[in-house]
């Protein structure tokens, strides 16, 4: 099949992966409302097409953090990711970098900070969750600037795991002991490809950055057991100051739903935040992120940088989430279908989608650079 769209990757990704990788990928929380909304509002967002402008000299590269990037899009954080092809987050990561834009690594990822870095030799962004141990939370921090992450994504909406029923009948969770795993074990062996590319040639299977406290553990019930115990729900504003007594460089607060919790990110000298529902998959009934966007980019865009992520399937979709208010934008379940259908590959191919999308955006829009895409390209009500 020729991969036109992220749909189409989508697809692929579905008969390749085994169903409970797929529907970890595809799910989110309790009845999916926030998932929906978040691709349906920004494709109800309008643009307004311009015409005889000279558009024949068009350019998308833009700036964040300091660093120069080819486009204004990163891949944001997946968790489990190296599991949907053979040392899946280094293939994305060494996409990302060919590409020209950062790649963020999971804490709760398959391939370790150090793998990844070795496998890139670029530096890339690193995506932090609040553990109870303080202890192992320095020393992954240390990690992380020793693999010369150059900024840290602290996500803070997620201090208790969303209900996600997709993931409790597929087997993925919720069916612990020798049940779950044989049901994974069955789905896996009905996918003869996966299973060798990423079931023997992918091993070890662990989670890279977190195997040291998993105590020998490396299964799929080990790595949910460990989340629900390590996972610090009685985190706050003030731990920041430990996560920026611990970390020299730019800190972006992934998670941000609400201007005032913005307006308090700035407040705390966070650098960066993104504007983001968790793709759907934590709070079920949550404003979509293009709803969200303008009124958080409104309160504090003059003070940080705005990013934005949830339901971007399209470079057209970039383009609006930049006119909403945006400088850059996360690709979630874009880079995870693509890696899952066609490894490096589809992730290389895919960036290449969004660009060429987007420079049509852009012409038929009248734009020429990215500085100039703002709320002035929509259709107001």
């Amino acid at each position: 099949m020729i991969a036109a769209s992220i749909d189409d990757y989508r697809d692929l990704a579905r008969a390749r992966l085994p169903h409970f990788l797929f529907e970890y990928i595809d799910g989110g929380s309790y009845g999916e409302i926030t998932l929906r909304r978040n691709a349906e509002d920004l494709q109800h967002i309008v643009l307004r097409q311009r015409v005889l402008r000279d558009v024949s000299q068009i350019d998308l590269s833009s700036e964040l953090f300091g660093q120069r990037l080819n486009l204004p899009v990163a891949l944001a954080p997946i968790g489990l990711a190296g599991m949907n092809a053979r040392r899946g987050e280094c293939q994305a990561a060494r996409a990302a970098a060919k590409a020209g834009i950062p790649f963020t690594l999971s804490t709760v990822s398959a391939c370790s900070l150090e793998e990844v870095s070795v496998a890139t030799g670029q530096p890339f962004w690193f995506q932090l969750y609040m553990i109870r141990d303080r202890g192992f939370l320095r020393e992954l921090l240390a990690r992380a600037m020793a693999a010369k992450c150059s900024a840290l994504v602290f996500t803070v909406d997620m201090p208790v795991p969303g209900s996600r029923y997709r993931d409790y009948r597929s087997g993925l969770a919720g069916a612990p002991g020798f049940g779950g795993a044989l049901r994974r074990t069955w789905q896996g062996a009905m996918r003869p490809r996966w299973a060798w590319d990423v079931g023997v040639c992918g091993r070890p299977h662990s989670l890279g950055n977190v195997a040291p406290v998993l105590e020998g553990g490396s299964g799929i019930e080990d790595f949910f057991a460990w989340m629900r115990g390590n996972f610090d729900p009685s985190v706050t504003w003030a731990d920041l100051d430990f996560i920026r007594s611990e970390w020299v460089g730019p800190l972006i607060i992934k998670g941000i739903l609400d201007p005032e919790d913005a307006s308090r990110a700035a407040d705390l000298g966070a650098d960066g935040i993104v504007v983001s529902n968790h793709g759907g998959r934590q709070l079920d009934g949550a404003p979509s992120t293009a709803e969200a966007l303008p009124p958080i980019a409104e309160a504090v865009g003059e003070r940080l940088t705005v990013l934005a992520d949830g339901g971007v399937r399209t470079g057209l979709d970039v383009v609006r989430m930049l006119a909403l208010g945006a400088k850059g934008v996360l690709l979630g379940r874009a880079w995870a279908y693509a890696l899952g259908a066609r490894g490096e590959q589809g992730v290389t191919h895919m960036l290449q989608l969004i660009e060429a999308e987007m420079r049509v955006a852009m012409a038929l829009t009248g734009m020429t650079r990215i500085s100039q895409i703002t709320r002035e390209i929509l259709v107001q009500d």
